[in-house]
């Protein structure tokens, strides 16, 4: 049970570190959303590192949204802002370089529906007038 315990352990610190370099990959590249992958490593990290889960939660630049995240359920306004950029972004790159058209219409669907539920998500307490 020991051994199935630290292999458990492992495997999500293993899928937290992944999904932190893949936030991290994301925060220069802008189709590659960057909060999705640090709220997956944080949801990882909780369940592999408490010490790294802390380091990511706090730290001065990744943690915030995160925070918001796991605190309210709360989404950023700039947050919100650069989601709906990045979504308008792959949808107008679809268009340029001729996706057919079953591809348009699941990325409508898709895309319409992320979008909703991003816009639908409370400011946190923080940024409300």
């Amino acid at each position: 049970m020991l051994k199935r315990n630290r292999l458990h352990r492992y495997l999500w610190l293993a899928a937290g570190c992944v999904s932190l370099a893949l936030g991290i990959i994301g925060i220069p590249l802008p189709l590659l959303p960057t909060t999705p992958f640090l709220l997956l490593a944080a949801f990882c990290f909780a369940r592999g590192s408490e010490r790294l889960h802390s380091w990511l939660v706090n730290h001065p630049r990744l943690g915030p949204p995160i925070r918001d995240w796991e605190t309210h359920r709360a989404i950023s306004r700039r947050g919100k802002t650069m989601a709906m950029i990045a979504i308008a972004a792959v949808f107008a790159a679809s268009i340029l370089f001729n996706a057919p058209m079953r591809v348009i219409i699941i990325q409508v669907v898709v895309l319409s529906a992320v979008s909703v539920f991003i816009l639908t998500r409370p400011r946190p307490p923080h940024e409300k007038p």
